[in-house]
C-alpha cells in the first residue's frame, strides 16, 4: 500500500513525468496525460465530496440505530430499516435524475445520492454491533449502575466500533467509486477524466481516472481495516 500510495503522489504532483506509461494507449496522436483540469485538483474534490456524503451518512445512520435499539424506539426498525434501504433501491443515476430538476448541476445532487447509498452498510452494522453485545457485558453494567445513556457512551458504543467502522469502510469505498458518475452533473469529480477518455475514445485517459480511484480505494480500505483492528484490541 505505502509503493502504491507514493507512486499516486508521485502521478498528481507531475503527470507529465508518466506520459511514456500511457502513451502506447493512445492513437491518432491523442495526448496521454489529461490536462483540461489539474488531476490533483480533481482528486481532492472527489476526496471532499465522499468525504462529506460518508460524514453525513454515518451521522445520521448512527442516530438511527442507536434510537431503534433503545426501548422507546425498537417500534421504528422498520420504518428506519426502509429510509436507510431507499439508496440501494434506487440507483444513483436515477437519484441524480430527480435531484437534479430541484437542485441544478452541480456537487448537490451528487452529494445526495452518496448520502443516500451509503446509509445501509453504516445502519446494519452499528445495528449489528449495539444488538449482539454479550450478555455478561450487559448484566456487568447494570450492576455496576450505570445509566442507560453512560452504558450506551462507556460500554455499547466503544465495543460495537470496529463492526461500526467496518460499515463506514463500505460506505467510504462504495462511495469513491459511484461519485466518479458525479461528473455527468457538472460536479467536479475524477469521473471527468474517465468521461473524456471515453468520449475521446482515448483508454489513457480512462485508465488515468480508474487508476487513481482505485489506489485510493485500496488505502481507504486499508486505512478502515486499520483502525477496526486497533479498536479491536482496545476493547478486548
Amino acid at each position: 500500500m505505502t509503493a502504491a500510495g507514493l507512486f499516486l503522489i508521485a502521478f498528481l504532483a507531475s503527470p507529465d513525468s508518466f506520459a511514456w506509461l500511457f502513451s502506447p494507449m493512445t492513437r491518432n496522436g491523442a495526448p496521454a496525460i489529461y490536462t483540461q483540469t489539474p488531476l490533483w485538483s480533481l482528486t481532492l474534490s472527489h476526496l471532499a465530496l465522499v468525504a462529506m456524503a460518508v460524514t453525513a451518512s454515518t451521522l445520521v445512520a448512527l442516530v438511527l440505530a442507536i434510537l431503534v435499539t433503545r426501548p422507546s424506539g425498537r417500534e421504528f426498525l422498520p420504518l428506519a430499516r426502509t429510509i436507510t434501504s431507499v439508496g440501494q433501491t434506487f440507483p444513483p443515476v436515477a437519484v441524480l435524475a430527480l435531484a437534479v430538476p430541484v437542485m441544478g448541476f452541480g456537487a448537490g445532487p451528487t452529494l445526495v445520492a452518496l448520502f443516500l447509498y451509503g446509509l445501509l452498510p453504516v445502519f446494519e452494522n452499528t445495528l449489528a454491533g449495539l444488538t449482539n453485545q454479550p450478555a455478561r457485558i450487559r448484566e456487568a453494567a447494570r450492576g455496576m449502575g450505570l445509566t442507560p445513556a453512560q452504558r450506551l457512551w462507556q460500554v455499547d458504543l466503544p465495543l460495537a466500533l470496529p463492526v461500526i467502522l467496518t460499515g463506514m469502510r463500505l460506505t467510504a469505498v462504495i462511495s469513491l467509486g459511484t461519485g466518479t458518475i458525479g461528473s455527468t452533473v457538472a460536479a467536479r469529480t475524477l469521473g471527468e477524466v474517465i468521461i473524456a477518455g471515453l468520449l475521446s475514445s482515448n483508454t489513457a485517459f480512462v485508465l488515468q481516472g480508474g487508476m487513481v480511484v482505485g489506489i485510493i480505494a485500496v488505502m481507504i480500505h486499508e486505512g478502515f481495516q486499520a483502525l477496526a483492528r486497533l479498536a479491536a484490541r482496545r476493547t478486548g
